[in-house]
């Protein structure tokens, strides 16, 4: 499959079945995590895998769109390992990190597995659950496993904007 076709084919996957991911794609999608790029390659991204039955009730308490994945990874960046553009001081975490899944993202798409991007969680019940220390910044939750036979591609999910509403070439 070419790299459209993997754009197009990936959607944000709501329904799960129980089936277990196994560890060899599991360790393809965190090896597609491993080689995406970073800011000046300083790789500060840091995964926590959720898949015991504690850690994902936990992870239910933090948020409500954890789809009952049977495994969820975590994406976060060391605040204190990302690049610091010198002009405004800003951090590269949370784009590092959002590389970063994006790349595992895709890698799942390629193994029949899907995911979705789940932004939305509460960071300090997240950092509280996890243990995680104040310098790693919690970016998204990307639960991760096979679809299930309910699964559907969402309606807005082909929608697009044409391509000359969002690309520009020298000015706005």
């Amino acid at each position: 499959m070419n790299f459209i076709e993997l754009a197009k084919e990936r959607y944000s996957l709501r329904y799960f079945d129980v089936k277990k991911v196994e560890q060899e794609k599991l360790d393809l999608i965190l090896q597609a995590g491993q080689l995406s790029p970073t800011a000046v390659n300083y790789q500060p991204q840091r995964i926590l895998i959720i898949e015991s039955d504690e850690a994902l009730a936990k992870l239910k308490d933090c948020t409500v769109f954890h789809f009952n994945a049977p495994i969820a990874l975590l994406v976060c960046a060391n605040k204190d390992e990302a690049w610091k553009r010198s002009y405004d001081g800003k951090i590269h975490t949370d784009i590092d990190a959002s590389i970063v899944a994006t790349h595992m993202m895709l890698q799942a798409t390629e193994l029949g597995l899907g995911t979705t991007w789940v932004g939305h969680f509460d960071p300090i019940a997240v950092r509280n659950a996890f243990n995680i220390p104040s310098n790693i910044e919690p970016v998204c939750i990307l639960p991760l496993g096979y679809p299930s036979k309910d699964a559907k591609v969402h309606p807005n999910h082909t929608k697009r904007k044409d391509i000359s509403q969002t690309v520009l070439y020298n000015h706005f």
